[in-house]
């Protein structure tokens, strides 16, 4: 694959002021309580490496990261993106929260997109030398956020490609429209950053199938010249087993604050 520099070896400057809250704590308790310890993470499934959640501290200020070559508009507003894609199930729960206040904000949109198992994006499918169906759409899609601020958004854990480290894109809207095809249009983007995952699970994931198919070179969470080593505050998820093998997937958490104003 020939990289594109824009997405792996830059760093975007920091842009709109935007931070990643500790994970796992509710809106409230961030407001009221910020000087107090961030809870321990749920016990690991037995036989798998688990994630500890990074302490972030609330209401940290953090960059953003680079949007990257592969962004498309106007994807489908849907709470799965999978598509049937192979790979091990990732559920992840997003909050979104005002980065001044710590409340809170329902109906933003949380938009993702990243590569699948072998390393390709949809509407760029070849770039990791694969060849395989595209349809510009295989995992892409957003989901609105409730009254809590949460956006539940079913994927696949994300495989790798030439210069990169395992990573999802995301991005935060707020008033945007839904449209009648599915997708959405106007609104104001409020972040655009990018999760990570603990190397140790990836390292894990990397041995079963379809990850043990990808034969390029994986750069490590620490080898990436995108991530900066700042845990959650950087976008470091928090992953919990849903079974016993690498191959039942994980959750992953993180709550995301945004300036609002």
């Amino acid at each position: 694959m020939t990289d594109t520099p824009t997405e792996d070896t830059s760093k975007a400057p920091v842009g709109r002021r935007t931070v990643l809250i500790a994970t796992g704590a509710s809106a409230a308790a961030l407001a009221v309580a910020a000087a107090a310890p961030v809870a321990p993470s749920p016990t690991p499934t037995p036989g798998l490496a688990a994630a500890a959640p990074a302490a972030a501290a609330v209401c940290t200020l953090t960059r953003e990261m680079t949007e990257g070559p592969y962004y498309l508009d106007g994807q489908l507003v849907r709470s799965d993106v999978t598509e049937g894609k192979a790979g091990a199930p990732l559920k992840l729960a997003l909050t979104v929260v005002d980065d001044s206040t710590c409340a809170a904000i329902g109906n933003a949109l949380v938009e993702i997109w990243h590569c699948d198992a072998l390393g390709e994006y949809s509407g760029f499918v070849g770039n990791n030398g694969h060849s395989e169906p595209d349809d510009g759409t295989f995992l892409r899609g957003g989901v609105l956020t409730g009254a809590s601020g949460v956006a539940n958004i079913t994927t696949v854990y994300p495989g790798w490609y030439r210069g990169r480290c395992v990573h999802i894109h995301v991005k935060v809207h707020t008033g945007v429209t839904l449209t009648s095809d599915g997708s959405f249009t106007g609104g104001r983007e409020l972040h655009t950053g990018q999760l990570f995952f603990n190397e140790t699970i990836t390292t894990a994931m990397a041995k079963v199938s379809p990850y043990s198919t990808n034969k390029v070179t994986r750069t490590t969470l620490a080898q990436d010249s995108v991530y900066d080593g700042g845990g959650a505050s950087s976008g470091l998820l928090t992953l919990t087993a849903l079974g016993s093998t690498a191959s039942a997937g994980y959750t992953g958490t993180l709550t995301l604050g945004v300036e609002t104003s």
